[in-house]
């Protein structure tokens, strides 16, 4: 369930989109762009395996995740063709509440994919903020062809913060498992392990 690993490209038909297409080689990413390529490979990897998935993305914009919210705004037609809709948020709680949504489609009635994966994103002032509405939808749980992970930029230096901001108590206390990338390489593969984590444990990830 790896995910393609990080380096130059080495041949001669590269092309900006290989970043998000290209699933044999080696690609360029930073770390936002490989939190978009995550979704793309997680569609993939559930096509691969029988799976008609797709994929709800909703947050608040806010460094050190800005950009984020950008990037797939500029890939709207891999969006589509990938099942993946992103829909930001008015504020923190409200997209949480609906990325819960999105685990929920299935009680609802009959729904076209086998499962929706949620994803929300935010910085750490925003998780202090949707904290209640995230506590709920982690009570509430997801399907198993689900899966719902929480993005969670941290400033602890407040290079672009108010004030110093760290994540890990409050989601501790929000019994979210946390996995920690190291560099673009760890999002990818963090990020597909992190699906299946959630859909294993029922809750977020």
């Amino acid at each position: 369930m790896s995910a393609p690993v990080v380096h130059a490209a080495t041949d001669g038909d590269f092309t900006l989109e290989d970043r998000y297409l290209r699933e044999r080689g080696t690609v360029y990413l930073t770390g936002v762009q490989a939190l978009v390529r995550v979704l793309f490979d997680r569609i993939r990897h559930d096509r691969r395996v029988g799976r008609d998935t797709a994929a709800f993305v909703s947050g608040y914009e806010g460094s050190p995740l800005a950009g984020f919210d950008l990037e797939l705004a500029r890939r709207s037609a891999l969006l589509a063709g990938h099942a993946v809709s992103h829909q930001p948020g008015l504020n923190e709680e409200l997209a949480a509440t609906s990325v819960m949504g999105s685990q929920l489609a299935g009680e609802a009635g009959r729904m076209r994919p086998d499962g929706v994966i949620g994803l929300w994103y935010g910085k750490s002032p925003g998780l202090d903020r949707a904290a209640d509405a995230i506590r709920h939808a982690n009570l509430v749980g997801v399907p198993a062809v689900g899966g719902a992970l929480a993005l969670v930029g941290d400033d602890p230096v407040a290079k672009s913060s108010t004030v110093p901001c760290a994540s890990e108590r409050v989601l501790a206390d929000l019994a979210l498992p946390v996995l920690y990338p190291a560099d673009t390489q760890d999002i990818l593969d963090y990020g597909l392990h992190a699906v299946e984590l959630s859909r294993a444990s029922g809750v977020w990830a």
